[in-house]
């Protein structure tokens, strides 16, 4: 494959020599350290350490820095390589286990595709979330433990302190959001010999292990509150600020707040006994200190980058913040981002690499043979509101699923590949090309049935510059704590403890569930109507705000890993996940004239026991104490 990249001159070429060199020394280090266990090896199962390789490492403050910054090629979790294989490898990822997209063929029966058919078992669901997280709370450890010996200077040891403490936190609210409670080992760094704990803490506990470290980083105060340039990435005060809100959120919500899901033997392990509304202000009042830094705002722009109109383009944006074409963007008031977009609090930053747009553009658009990233399901698509904020069936324009952009909120746009749409066409990013679905005499590659299973593709985080067989200019970034996330957090607490109408006003901020639902489709490009509504119905009861902010989330963050924990904490996804999902199919006539009709593209089927994943039956069988989660024996 071509590199492709403009301007290619020998300051290119010593930069990514010299990048390579840095990346082969940090893997050295790693497999040096032994640090790292390996799609078979369990969390049981660690690799020892050595104390000349730790005082190797340790001793030099580059490698120190290096082993730091190794474990955050995991923090994407539920979307990067290390997670989903990109999504290139195993047919959509997270996004098609649950009601977003139809997962691609193979013969091969991946964890995704068992959560949709209701088979996903211990022995055979993939037991990389349990490994993964663990093997880079054990690096976190081995780090807390060692950088003493570094010469680096106090200051940068201290952040590299807490970026640790941010690190294991953040590996452990993914084995939350996986498990429930899990176990916790403290600062332990276990090796091959040592006697490992093994017995679950409960949900309570994790908790508040989980919020006491965010709260410990914050009370240091070395990290900056936001990350720019080359620190953009890694984790800051807001990070762990953002961090604990969504512990505490989830920690409100219906499923671990009380649920009677669980038997009474596994109850405490998998969420609280009883319900405590108080859970709720908790979530919302740390999702006001996020807030309350100031720092953060939605970027809303409405023209493009020639400046030509283009409502909710600052939407389109935010997945391309590390693009050097967007950095110096303005938003429609005229403030300059300063380099870096003030909506994403934390990324997984991509380097240069086609591998996005590769999983995710249609055939003709793609690598040759490329396994794609899922396909959207209609009844995703059609969620989207047209672009007076009004459901496509009771909206004053009227919806043609022949043209089903025009008149849309134009997240569908930024989200959904249809028939019709356009995009890139060659190596060169000047031209694009019609993706054209339809069936019948002349049909492409594209078309449904033969490309995607249900008539549409996914466009969310792709560039429009990037060709999937050509490598991007820019750089990628995968969201992970979004400022309009936090925005949401604080509105589904404020309508939870509050209700609906509570308004306050916070350093000139309007906050309050109408308020924020009201800024978040401002940016999406949604019209405000006359009524200054963007759509909302008024007066709205506490379950249809509920409703209201649930799907204002599906549609915000589709594709970004939130739907499927959220339906769950919710309680929703008996009726999401159990149901059958549908497709396009657009016939084209002889004369060129279409028609289109629904059809059925899979049943997806829920068991009780999906609220969670089940621990990895090679990790339950080495010890009795580590119980297994409810209704998977």
């Amino acid at each position: 494959m071509g590199l492709g990249l403009l301007g290619f001159n020998l300051f290119n070429f010593k930069f990514i020599s010299f990048t390579m060199k840095l990346y082969m020394k940090s893997l050295l280090l790693l497999l040096l350290l032994g640090t790292a266990a390996s799609c078979n090896d369990s969390f049981l199962d660690q690799t020892q350490t050595s104390d000349l390789n730790r005082e190797t490492v340790f001793a030099d403050s580059t490698y120190t820095a290096n082993f730091l910054t190794g474990i955050y090629t995991d923090i994407g979790f539920d979307i990067n390589y290390n997670r989903w294989i990109y999504l290139l490898a195993n047919g959509g990822g997270i996004q098609s286990a649950c009601d977003e997209a139809e997962f691609y063929p193979s013969s091969t029966i991946w964890t995704n595709m068992m959560f949709a058919t209701g088979t996903v078992n211990p022995v055979t669901v993939s037991d990389d979330a349990w490994s993964k997280c663990y093997t880079n709370i054990r690096r976190c450890n081995v780090f807390l433990a060692n950088i003493d010996r570094s010469p680096m200077v106090s200051s940068r040891k201290a952040q590299y302190i807490s970026e640790a403490l941010f690190l294991r936190a953040w590996y452990y609210f993914i084995l939350m959001k996986h498990y429930g409670g899990v176990p916790i080992i403290g600062n332990n760094v276990y090796d091959a010999t040592s006697t490992m704990k093994t017995s679950r803490n409960t949900w309570a506990e994790c908790v508040e292990y989980v919020t006491h470290q965010c709260d410990s980083i914050v009370q240091l105060n070395v990290l900056p509150v936001r990350r720019t340039g080359q620190e953009n990435g890694r984790a800051s005060s807001a990070a762990a600020l953002g961090l604990k809100a969504r512990v505490c959120l989830y920690a409100a919500s219906p499923l671990f707040n009380g649920s009677d899901f669980a038997p009474t033997d596994t109850k405490e392990l998998v969420g609280y006994s009883s319900y405590d509304k108080e859970r709720w202000k908790t979530a919302m009042d740390a999702a006001r200190a996020v807030i309350n830094l100031g720092s953060y705002n939605l970027f809303i722009r409405s023209k493009d980058l020639n400046g030509k109109v283009e409502p909710g383009f600052g939407f389109y944006v935010v997945f391309q913040a590390g693009d050097t074409r967007n950095a110096n963007l303005t938003d429609d008031d005229g403030k300059n981002n300063n380099g870096a977009f003030a909506g994403n609090i934390l990324d997984r930053k991509y380097q240069r690499e086609s591998g996005h747009e590769a999983a995710y553009y249609p055939p003709s658009g793609s690598h040759s043979g490329t396994r794609h990233g899922g396909y959207i399901y209609k009844d995703l698509a059609d969620a989207f509101p047209m672009v007076d904020g009004k459901p496509i069936d009771n909206s004053q324009y009227t919806f043609d699923p022949l043209n089903p952009a025009k008149n849309r909120d134009p997240r569908f746009n930024n989200t959904v590949i249809y028939d019709g749409a356009l995009v890139p066409a060659d190596d060169t990013y000047s031209a694009t090309t019609v993706v054209n679905t339809w069936i019948g005499v002349g049909q492409t590659s594209d078309a449904v049935y033969q490309g995607t299973a249900t008539g549409f593709y996914v466009r969310k985080g792709c560039d429009r510059l990037c060709k999937g067989s050509t490598w991007n200019p820019s750089r990628h970034n995968d969201p992970l704590i979004r400022y309009a996330d936090i925005l949401l957090m604080y509105a589904e607490a404020a309508n939870e403890y509050h209700g609906p109408d509570f308004e306050e006003t916070l350093g000139g901020q309007q906050l309050g569930c109408y308020p924020i639902l009201k800024l978040i489709r401002k940016r999406a490009g949604i019209e405000p109507g006359a009524d200054g509504m963007y759509g909302l119905e008024k007066d709205m009861t506490q379950k249809q705000m509920r409703q209201a902010i649930q799907e204002e989330r599906r549609l915000e963050f589709a594709f970004e890993g939130h739907r499927f924990f959220d339906v769950r904490r919710w309680m929703i996804a008996p009726q999401t996940e159990s149901k059958t999902m549908h497709g396009i199919e657009i016939t084209r006539a002889t004369d060129g004239t279409k028609t289109w009709k629904e059809f059925d593209v899979r049943t997806h089927v829920w068991r009780p026991a999906m609220y969670f994943f089940p621990i990895p039956y090679n990790e339950t069988v080495k010890s009795k104490d580590l119980l297994q989660n409810p209704y998977y024996n």
